[in-house]
């Protein structure tokens, strides 16, 4: 019988409570929560994208993002606006406030997402990312 320490559920759901409060903690100064992070990080990437398009590709369903948009907007991290070609199309733009913390807060993540993956030496850091992403699909 395998030891419950070895199921890989009990295991990625340890890791990802470890990663996740490392992310919370450091986000906390921002006002973000970790998902919310991860919502701006995409947008410094790919600003403009509508809300649709956002949750493809951050694997967040519409009622998840919906909720996480609104505290983003109520936050004065982003604005939601209907598109001109097509009004039920959301589209999302970042505000002053998220430009002016741009390069503090893409330090910040770089910073922790190294410290989470400080115990492992580049080759492992790599081929983790890669198998974790290989188990996704």
């Amino acid at each position: 019988m395998i030891n419950y320490n070895d199921v890989i559920l009990f295991v990625l759901s340890k890791a990802n409570q470890r990663a996740y409060a490392m992310f919370k903690s450091k986000l906390q100064p921002f006002g973000l929560t970790p998902i919310q992070a991860l919502v701006l990080h995409a947008l410094y990437g790919e600003e403009g994208l509508s809300a649709g398009e956002l949750g493809k590709r951050l694997v967040l369903d519409s009622a998840t993002l919906s909720g996480v948009l609104d505290r983003m907007a109520d936050g004065g991290w982003i604005v939601k606006s209907a598109a001109k070609e097509d009004r039920r199309v959301l589209n999302i733009q970042l505000t002053e406030k998220s430009h002016s913390f741009r390069d503090n807060f893409l330090k910040e993540i770089m910073n922790v997402n190294h410290e989470v993956l400080s115990i492992f030496n580049t080759e492992e850091r790599l081929l983790l990312i890669r198998m974790l992403k290989d188990l996704r699909k």
